[in-house]
C-alpha cells in the first residue's frame, strides 16, 4: 500500500486539509488516520461547489464518498466538539461522517472540566499567554500524564460507572487547584458520552492494522512541527507530537514501518496563528485570511515572508521528507520576499527531545533575530527546493484540489 504522512513544516495552517483532500480525490483511499492533536485543529476544505468544512477531528478526505477516518489513541477525542462537527457535514451534504467513523478506545477524552481549566489558565497569564486555543486538549495532556490510570478515556463512554468516578477525580482535582469551573455537573454530561459510545465504533489498538492492509491510507497530522511539543519553541508550543513519529509508531506496530512516502507542507508565506517567535512578520504584507480570524484565545493572524531558516529546522527536527507540498502560491508576488538567514543566525539545530530549557533559550534567541530579507524569487517552486533540499511533488494555487499541480505525478505516490 503507499500509505502517505502529511506533517505542516511550519507554525500550522499551512493547507494539511487540502492537501489531504486532494489525496483521497486523486487516488483510492481506504481511511485517513489522525494521529495527534484533537478538536483545536482547523483544516479548511473548499469544493469546487463552493462547499466548505472546517476539520478538526474527522479526516480531511470526508467529503470524499468511501473516505474513513481513524481517531488513534495519540488523538485526543471531544465527543461534544464531534457531534457538533458532524452535523457542520451532514448541513454541507455529508450525512454519514459518523457511520465512516472509528475510534480507539485508548485516546484520551477532552471535556468540558479540561477546556474550563485551559481556559482559567490562559486568562492568568495575562500578557504572557501561550496562545492556547482554549479547547482543553493540552489540559487532557497534562492531566493524562499525571493521573494515567485515572485519565478519562474513549472507551470509558461505554461503561457510565467508570466514566462517573473518573469525570468526578477529574473535577474535584482541578477545582481544587483552580477554584470553581465554568463547566456542567457531572451527571449532565454522562447522557452525551452515552450516545457517543452508542453512535461510534469504538475499537482497539489492534483495529488499524486491518484498516493498513485494507488500501491506502493517508496519515493527517495537526498544528505544525515548529509547534511541537519537544522541538517547538517553548513556551509557545502545542501538547502534541506534530512530526511523523506517532504515525511511525502505528505503522511499526502494524508491522509496516517504512511504507508510507513522507510529505510535508509549506505555505510561501510563513504564518502563525497566536504569540511566540515569527521572524519574518511583516505587518505591510498585503494579506488576509478569512478562514483564520483573530480569536479571543490566539489572537491575530500573523504573516511573514518565506522563512526558509526555520523550514530548514523543522525538516530536521521532524528526520526529513520525501517531498514537499508547497501551498498559496497564488498570493505571489514582489511584495513577498524569502528569508535565507538572519542577521545573528544562519542554521538553527534541533536538540535532543525534552529539553525544555534549551528550546526556551532558543526561543529567547529568535524573538531577538531579524531576517535578511532576499528579492522575491521567479520560481518559488524551484527556490523553495534549492533551499530546503528536499523536491516539490505538489503546488497548490487555490482552496480546492482542482487548484492542485502535481510537478512529479509518480512521486506524490510512491513511497520512501
Amino acid at each position: 500500500m503507499n500509505h502517505v504522512m502529511v506533517v505542516d513544516l511550519g507554525y500550522g495552517d499551512a493547507g494539511k486539509g487540502t492537501v489531504v483532500d486532494w489525496l483521497c480525490a486523486s487516488r483510492p483511499v481506504h481511511t485517513v488516520v489522525r494521529f495527534n492533536g484533537g478538536a483545536q485543529a482547523a483544516h479548511n476544505v473548499v469544493l469546487r461547489d463552493g462547499r466548505h468544512h472546517t476539520f478538526a477531528q474527522f479526516g480531511s478526505g470526508t467529503f470524499r464518498p468511501g473516505v474513513r477516518t481513524h481517531l488513534s489513541r495519540h488523538v485526543v477525542v471531544d465527543p461534544l466538539a464531534l457531534a457538533a462537527e458532524a452535523d457542520h457535514l451532514t448541513a454541507v451534504g455529508v450525512p454519514d461522517a459518523l457511520d465512516r467513523l472509528t475510534v480507539d478506545g485508548e485516546a484520551l477524552l477532552a471535556t468540558p472540566y479540561h477546556r474550563a481549566a485551559n481556559r482559567a489558565r490562559e486568562i492568568a497569564r495575562g500578557a504572557d499567554r501561550h496562545g492556547s486555543c482554549g479547547l482543553g486538549v493540552g489540559e487532557a495532556v497534562a492531566y493524562g500524564l499525571a493521573h494515567p490510570d485515572e485519565a478519562p478515556r474513549v472507551a470509558d463512554c461505554a461503561h457510565p460507572a467508570v466514566l462517573r468516578r473518573r469525570l468526578t477525580a477529574l473535577r474535584d482535582r482541578l477545582t481544587a487547584e483552580l477554584g470553581p469551573l465554568d463547566a456542567p455537573p457531572v451527571e449532565d454530561c454522562l447522557p452525551a458520552y452515552a450516545a457517543f459510545a452508542d453512535r461510534v465504533a469504538i475499537v482497539d489498538r489492534a483495529h488499524l492494522a486491518g484498516v493498513l492492509r485494507a488500501g491506502t491510507c493517508v496519515f493527517e497530522g495537526a498544528q505544525g512541527v515548529l509547534l511541537d511539543e519537544w522541538h517547538g519553541f517553548h513556551p509557545y508550543t502545542t501538547w502534541s507530537t506534530t512530526t511523523f513519529a506517532n504515525a511511525e509508531v502505528l505503522l511499526d506496530e502494524a508491522g509496516l514501518a517504512g511504507t508510507a512516502q513522507r510529505l510535508g507542507v509549506l505555505r510561501v508565506t510563513t504564518t502563525r496563528h497566536g504569540p511566540g517567535p515569527l521572524v519574518t512578520e511583516d505587518p505591510a504584507l498585503p494579506f488576509a485570511d478569512p478562514r483564520n480570524p483573530a480569536n479571543p484565545w490566539q489572537g491575530r493572524f500573523r504573516f511573514g515572508h518565506f522563512d526558509a531558516v526555520a523550514h530548514r529546522y523543522a525538516l530536521a527536527a521532524a528526520g526529513g521528507v520525501d517531498g514537499l507540498a508547497l501551498t498559496h502560491l497564488d498570493l505571489t508576488g514582489p511584495t513577498l520576499r524569502i528569508c535565507r538567514r538572519y542577521d545573528t543566525v544562519d542554521r538553527l539545530t534541533p536538540g535532543p527531545a525534552g529539553d525544555v530549557d534549551r528550546q526556551a533559550a532558543l526561543t529567547a534567541r529568535l524573538l531577538r533575530a531579524r531576517p535578511v530579507l532576499d528579492e522575491a524569487p521567479t520560481d518559488w517552486p524551484a527556490a523553495v527546493a534549492a533551499e530546503l533540499g528536499t523536491p516539490v511533488l505538489l503546488t497548490s494555487h487555490g482552496p480546492t484540489a482542482e487548484d492542485k499541480v502535481p510537478a512529479l505525478a509518480a512521486a506524490v505516490s510512491a513511497p520512501r
